[in-house]
Formats: structure tokens, C-alpha cells, sequence
């Protein structure tokens, strides 16, 4: 066989393995094709003929020496080709794909509209978090003849990364969640992260797509402001109106639309299991993304009724002890300030928050974890217990109990038996604050 170097002929190859890819020789699918990555610590070229071995029908490296067999397929950089071969099997199919980006809320929206659309289309969406230069290509090339709608979650940490991702999936709809200051380090401050997250907007404007817009937003606002957009808000007549009716724990709302009725009393309330006032805009964006495609109001209701949050995101989690509220799978300073002010208007005699470490705010992070703690003793939330040694190093000033790990805080509260609390329980990724919960 003559080694293929055409994009074409390396998708026929993959369609002929039934679109398995495998990255990682630990987990290998017979029959698939392996992509041989590097990373700073492995370079998967050393592991090709393994794979192949292995069972693995091709293999995709890019230094001549390693491929050694028929089977091996050599390319000039391994990465460029996955990526290219995303975009090549992404343009095989007519079907709307609408990426979502932002600071906070990108995996909630994204899980949110997929339970919306998939009430009436066959929808991929990104699987967890796949929302990097590596995930973006594995998602797109999961897309089969089966699919009519597409959702790609686009994280980014840099300037020109969105536009990178975008150029791979060309996504003809497009939503930021937010503009807020996660990831400040690699973008330069905020307006580096305006800059970084607006890319996707200049890429859908060229391209003549949509966006969906948080029109009460001011910072999206002017961003998107030569975009064709479909708006969803409370303040204006937009395209998806909301009223927030939350009164618990748990989000509830009604909404109608430019045309519909604006007789709020005649309009059914939609009773979620999402936790946290600040997850009201991320419903409502889903109801404006099912509403655009036809979704009707019975199936957006039942849609957001029915889902549960999972993966530590919001969840309400009751113990034999004590009530949780865990939403430990990131955070920064503006979902920190969101999930606080949340908790300080809960009705529960006992309240306890566990706060880890917000990372990557490079020169920021001492005076964002400064602001936190003033947040606390704003909202007269005495009871905290705080992780991480940015927290650490601030002991000296303030009133709060710090501890340097997570560990070192769970030990203290096997110590406390902490029972009939009400508990918050939050912090950035690397902290891992969820292991806090098994204690309580």
C-alpha cells in the first residue's frame, strides 16, 4: 500500500475503522486508528507499532524512524493531521453545529441545550470537558449520518485559541456564556480575556452565522454588536423573554418570546433541579437556543425539568449528616462570588462553606482571593474553612481557619463530626474538594 498523505485518504482509512481513534495504548479499540500525540512529559510515537500489535488497524505518526510498517502511516505533525481530518469529516455533513464558549457555564449550557435539542434532533455534544485543541477534533469526528445537530464546548486559556477551534469545527452558530476573569495568566488581564472569548463572534460575522446572546450582558452586547443575533434576556422585548421565579434551593422560571403571550400569570412556571440563582441565564439560554430550532415550550419545560446536574457541577447532595451543595469542578472569581452570594441567601439555620484555591489568575490571584475573603465577611458568612495556600498565606489577616491541602481539611473535619449543616463546597479542579464530602 502506498503511504496515503492526502487528508482524503486518511478519512477513508478511519471510515474503514468504523471511526475508532485511540490517543493512548492503554486503551486501545480493535480495528481503530491510533494518533500518535505528543505531550511534554511522552512522545506516543515510540508506542505506534505497539498500538498496531495491539490491534490497531493504522497508526499516524510523525517521525519517519517509527514508521516502520504498511500499517504506518507517516505525516508531518500528528496533531495538525487529527485536526485537519476533524475539519475534512465535520464538512461532510449539512446539520447546524453551534459551539459554546465563556468564562463560567460552558459544560452547564452545553449539557442544558443538549437535553433541550435532544428532544426533537439527534444531537452530538462534547463529551465532558473534550473542549481543547485535541478534544474539539475528537468530538467532531464522533459526528455519523445519524446526526442533525452538533454542540462543541471551546474552552481556551490563550489569545487565538477560539479562533483555532472555530476554523476546525466552522460552526455556524455560536454562544458565549460570559466574559469574566478565569484564565487571566495566559490571556493578560481582562481585556485579553474580552479579546480571547470574542474570537468566536468575529468568526461567526465573517461567516454570516448567528449568535445567541445574553442581551442584559453589556460586555457581550458591544462585543456582538455587528453580529446577527438572537437575543434572550429579561430587561427588553428580546427574542426569548425570562422571568426568574427561583425562591429555593433550586432554579425556576417562565419565559415567553417576542411574539408570545407577556401575561406572566397565564405562563407555566418551569421547575428545574439545577441549583444556584445564577444557573436562571443558562436555562434560559437553552430555551432560546430549543426555541430557535423549533423545540416547542412542552418539550424545553420537560427537557429542563428532567435534568440532573452531574460531575460535582450544582449538585444537591443529601447525607445521612448534612445537606451539600457541591460544585467543585472549577471555579473563579466570578463563579466564587455567584455561588457565594447564592449561599448567603439560603434559609438554613446551620451553614458551613469549604472554599479551595482558584487557580491560573497568575499576578491576580492574591487580590481575587483577598476579595473573596471580604465577600465572606460581607455576607456575615462566618463558618468557613479555606483550602490552598493562596488562602494559606493570608491566614495571618483574617478570621477564617485556612488549611494548606484538602487533606489536611478533611482530617480536621473527621475531627469535628459536623452534622445538620448546610454546606457549600467549591474550588478549582486541581484542588479535588470533592473528596471533603465523603467525610460529612
Amino acid at each position: 500500500m502506498h503511504n496515503p498523505n492526502s487528508i482524503e485518504e486518511i478519512h477513508q482509512l478511519f471510515l474503514k475503522c468504523n471511526q475508532n481513534i485511540c490517543t493512548d495504548t492503554r486503551k486501545i479499540v480493535k480495528g481503530s486508528m491510533f494518533f500518535a500525540l505528543k505531550g511534554a512529559n511522552f512522545n506516543a510515537n515510540e508506542f505506534a507499532t505497539k498500538a498496531i500489535e495491539q490491534g490497531c488497524a493504522y497508526a499516524i505518526v510523525d517521525e519517519e524512524k517509527y514508521a516502520n510498517g504498511s500499517t504506518i502511516i507517516f505525516v508531518p505533525d500528528v496533531l495538525i493531521c487529527l485536526q485537519q481530518l476533524a475539519n475534512y469529516h465535520r464538512l461532510q455533513f449539512k446539520l447546524p453545529v453551534l459551539s459554546i464558549t465563556g468564562s463560567n457555564g460552558k459544560t452547564t449550557n452545553k449539557e442544558l441545550i443538549h437535553a433541550v435539542l435532544s428532544k426533537k434532533y439527534n444531537t452530538l455534544a462534547t463529551i465532558g470537558n473534550l473542549n481543547n485543541h485535541i478534544g474539539v477534533p475528537l468530538t467532531l469526528l464522533r459526528l455519523t449520518k445519524e446526526h442533525e445537530f452538533a454542540i462543541i464546548e471551546m474552552g481556551a486559556n490563550h489569545q487565538g485559541e477560539i479562533d483555532e477551534l472555530c476554523k476546525i469545527a466552522e460552526p455556524e452558530f455560536g454562544l458565549i456564556t460570559n466574559i469574566g476573569k478565569a484564565h487571566l495568566e495566559g490571556f493578560g488581564g481582562i481585556e485579553g480575556v474580552k479579546k480571547g472569548k470574542s474570537e468566536m463572534y468575529r468568526f461567526l460575522k465573517k461567516r454570516g452565522g448567528k449568535v445567541f446572546i445574553n442581551g442584559d450582558d453589556e460586555v457581550l452586547y458591544e462585543l456582538a454588536f455587528e453580529n446577527d443575533k438572537i437575543s434572550y434576556g429579561c430587561k427588553k422585548l428580546y427574542d426569548v423573554i425570562g422571568k426568574d421565579m427561583t425562591e429555593s434551593e433550586t432554579v425556576t422560571f417562565k419565559f415567553t418570546t417576542r411574539y408570545g403571550d407577556k401575561d406572566w400569570n397565564k405562563r407555566k412556571g418551569v421547575h428545574t433541579k439545577i441549583i444556584g440563582a445564577y444557573n436562571f441565564i443558562n436555562c434560559l439560554a437553552a430555551t432560546a437556543v430549543g426555541n430557535y430550532f423549533k423545540v416547542s415550550d412542552e418539550q424545553i419545560q420537560q427537557a429542563l425539568e428532567e435534568y440532573t446536574p452531574n460531575m460535582n457541577r450544582s449538585q444537591f447532595v443529601k447525607t445521612t449528616k448534612n445537606t451539600i451543595i457541591l460544585d467543585a469542578y472549577n471555579a473563579n472569581p466570578n463563579s466564587m462570588k455567584a455561588a457565594i452570594e447564592n449561599f448567603a441567601k439560603y434559609k438554613a439555620d446551620k451553614k458551613l462553606l469549604l472554599l479551595g484555591d482558584m487557580f491560573e489568575l497568575g499576578e491576580y490571584s492574591k487580590v481575587e482571593h483577598h476579595k473573596v475573603v471580604e465577600l465572606l465577611k460581607e455576607h456575615k458568612l462566618e463558618n468557613a474553612l479555606l483550602v490552598g495556600s493562596e488562602f494559606y498565606n493570608m491566614r495571618e489577616e483574617m478570621p477564617f481557619t485556612c488549611f494548606k491541602t484538602t487533606d489536611e481539611c478533611r482530617n480536621h473535619l473527621i475531627g469535628k463530626a459536623v452534622e445538620g449543616h448546610t454546606i457549600l463546597i467549591k474550588g478549582s479542579r486541581g484542588m479535588k474538594m470533592e473528596v471533603l464530602q465523603e467525610v460529612l
